[in-house]
């Protein structure tokens, strides 16, 4: 072999040192590089990038029919705002709304399937008081819960009650009630559309705040319960608006005071139980628009604003006040997370002391 094949095929002293050398000078110009440096910042692209794309969902939203679900029969109360809701926000937002009428156990099955639903915002729950507030402590084991498996979108109207008697009764007032009531403890009865409902818990709200003692008379729904009444079967109930204005209206029954802190306009002579004997009596329930938890913020707030339009526009606010409710401009979605947690304690109070806890 030749002195120059030598030299060809043998490293020079310090070669493989000079080799690293460079070696590490390219992988340093490579970490340099447009692709290296899109490899240090792509978890922060990823999330602006899914952020863009929540965004446009949002602007989408609705792409397809939205269901609404009712929690009580057709030509119900609730069921006509949620209609009535249904078809304002089909109007603004050029998608249908259609109510779905969920039954049984007081609403429980309605909410929990809503609970259960994809958080996508097409499936929503226009719920009372009774499934996001009472039902809490009524039942022992509620399939749901109101703070936690909910995102509230709007709260749209409170409900409230107004205390009529049978005109055999032989009273004309709230104090006058009192007075009979207490010299005759136990003897008279109350109506209610069933266990645990408003008109119950309202009642017993009653004899809480005035020491009064009545006995509970249950019906299945207020249909049956105002029929009774208007027979003269049972003398008082707190019944809600709709139904019990015309009862007022041509004598058949006598209304002692509107369960709200304040006159409702169509029955304005009607003063409220705090004024009438009862200080502090403050009672209603309400309607809140809630879709399942974990829906996308920006399609929560998208409803909000739209649901705030419609219940904003005189024609809505008519219609409810017709139906007996009282509209609200509601909170935002965030505000509404404490008002369900101060409902649920308050009403659950009210129960414990009915000695109804976990009677379901």
């Amino acid at each position: 072999m030749t002195a120059g094949a030598k030299l060809r095929g043998t490293p020079a002293p310090g070669a493989d040192l000079l080799r690293a050398r460079a070696a590490r000078s390219g992988e340093q110009k490579d970490s340099n590089t447009p692709m290296h440096r899109v490899g240090f910042i792509s978890p922060f692209l990823a999330a602006v990038l899914s952020g863009l794309a929540s965004d446009g969902k949002a602007q989408d939203y609705p792409a397809h029919p939205v269901t609404l679900v009712a929690p009580y029969a057709a030509g119900g109360g609730a069921d006509l705002v949620a209609r009535l809701l249904a078809q304002k926000l089909g109007i603004r937002l050029g998608q249908s709304f259609v109510v779905e009428n969920r039954l049984g156990a007081g609403g429980v099955i309605a909410a929990n399937s809503v609970a259960k639903s994809a958080p996508d915002g097409y499936t929503l729950f226009l719920g009372t008081s009774t499934q996001l507030a009472i039902q809490v402590t009524l039942h022992k084991k509620l399939p749901y819960d109101p703070v936690t498996d909910f995102a509230p979108i709007a709260l749209i109207a409170s409900v409230p009650f107004v205390l009529i008697v049978h005109p055999s009764l032989g009273v004309s007032s709230l104090a006058q009630l009192i007075a009979l009531a207490k010299a005759r403890p136990g003897q008279l009865s109350f109506g209610s559309s069933g266990v645990g409902g408003p008109p119950h818990l309202y009642t017993e709200l009653l004899k809480m705040m005035t020491g009064i003692e009545m006995t509970h008379v249950p019906y299945k729904g207020t249909a049956q319960a105002i029929n009774d009444l208007v027979a003269g079967h049972v003398p008082i109930l707190f019944c809600d608006l709709a139904p019990a204005v015309p009862l007022i209206r041509n004598g058949r029954a006598v209304a002692l005071g509107i369960s709200s802190a304040t006159r409702f306009v169509t029955i304005p002579d009607v003063p409220p139980i705090a004024e009438a004997g009862a200080p502090g009596f403050d009672a209603v329930a309400w309607l809140m628009l809630v879709a399942p938890a974990h829906t996308q913020g920006a399609i929560v707030d998208k409803v909000h604003a739209e649901t705030g339009a419609v219940v904003g526009s005189a024609e809505v606010r008519q219609r409810l006040v017709d139906l007996g409710v009282t509209p609200i401009n509601s909170p935002l979605p965030a505000d509404l997370i404490p008002y369900v947690k101060t409902e649920v304690a308050r009403w659950g109070q009210v129960v414990q002391h009915a000695g109804l806890a976990g009677s379901e």
